[in-house]
């Protein structure tokens, strides 16, 4: 296993559990009372490969939302999916999925990104069983979970529609997504440019790629950029893309203070939108503490069609 080294723990630490209050206070007690009607099922191989899925009560095919934790890439889990969330999603029709994915710390991108990719074609696989509407999915994702989340809504379709695997030949596309504080670039010059240097004091970067230390991806080598310029969800942005919402608690100062403030910094969805909307795809940003912008359960329900 890996282990980082920073001199920064106690602040990412405090920060960190902030942002968790801020983003999502029923993470803190985000196992919902309501049961899934499936649970712990496997679209993979792997251990961490389980999702949990909520059925609306409609008569006809639902949409369905589906969830990605937050935790850098390196924690959390399917359980914080937020009890608020589900309950408004099936009030209101539509189904809600929630998925693991394996961590950085033992498998480094691609892992956590394509394992919540083949999550979704999973889904489509089962679409006609779970009386889904597979042109209607979008998702919401917190932190990490976000990125991953911009990526699947930006990023050209997985399907392979050649593959012997029925579940690679379905979509991976999306058709709405709302990110939390979520990380739009991985790029070090790039995000150092836009918050300053903590953001690499945060770990997630660097384990994404599997460094050692922090420091050292301060200077990555040849294979790490290209996984950090791949897995950036703004190199793939296009006019094609489904619309986004993306919700950040506040702007903070700049340069960022904190690693746990420049890796969640609003600047990553004001750069996101800037270039959403020079390319002519549709991007709105809230910021929490101005009430800008639709609410995220709004923007959802208004794109998935209710």
């Amino acid at each position: 296993m890996i282990r980082l080294q920073f001199d920064h723990a106690t602040a990412f630490a405090m920060n960190a559990a902030l942002i968790v209050v801020v983003l999502c206070p029923g993470l803190l007690h985000a196992q919902s009372v309501l049961a899934a009607d499936h649970q712990e099922v496997s679209y993979g191989s792997h251990e961490r490969n389980k999702l949990d899925v909520w059925f609306a009560k409609t008569q006809t095919l639902s949409p369905l939302l589906v969830f990605i934790h937050g935790g850098g890439w390196a924690g959390g889990d399917k359980k914080d999916l937020p009890p608020s969330l589900l309950k408004t999603m099936l009030e209101n029709g539509v189904s809600v999925a929630a998925i693991n994915y394996r961590y950085t710390k033992t498998a480094v991108l691609p892992a956590p990104v394509h394992d919540a990719a083949r999550a979704v074609q999973y889904l489509r696989s089962k679409a006609r069983e779970w009386r889904l509407d597979s042109t209607r999915f979008a998702a919401y994702g917190i932190s990490a979970g976000g990125c991953t989340t911009l990526w699947l809504a930006c990023h050209d379709d997985l399907a392979d529609p050649h593959s012997p695997d029925p579940i690679a030949r379905q979509s991976s596309r999306l058709q709405a997504a709302v990110g939390m504080s979520p990380q739009s670039c991985l790029e070090p010059d790039i995000v150092v440019a836009w918050v300053g240097e903590q953001v690499l004091q945060h770990p997630m970067i660097a384990r994404a790629v599997g460094a050692k230390k922090l420091a050292e991806v301060g200077k990555p080598n040849a294979e790490w950029r290209m996984l950090l310029r791949e897995f950036s969800p703004i190199t793939h942005v296009s006019a094609d893309d489904p619309p986004v919402c993306l919700s950040y608690p506040r702007i903070d100062p700049l340069p960022a203070e904190t690693p746990g403030s420049a890796i969640h910094h609003a600047v990553f969805g004001i750069r996101f939108q800037e270039k959403a909307t020079a390319m002519g795809s549709k991007c709105v940003v809230r910021i929490q503490e101005q009430a800008t912008a639709p609410t995220p359960e709004d923007f959802l329900l208004k794109h998935l069609g209710h």
